[in-house]
């Protein structure tokens, strides 16, 4: 009985998402995405000069 309570928690914290995770998570990405435009972009301008 113990060892099934315990295995039905685990599922249970693992479904959960924190809302405040997910929007590191996106905000990071956001911010990657940006950095490699960025850079990209500063590649193609020094080229064409």
């Amino acid at each position: 009985m113990k060892k099934e309570k315990k295995q039905q928690e685990q599922v249970k914290k693992v479904k959960k998402y924190d809302k405040g995770e997910i929007f590191v998570k996106v905000m990071a990405g956001v911010l990657a995405l940006l950095m490699v435009l960025a850079t990209a972009s500063t590649l193609i301008y020094s080229l064409m000069i």
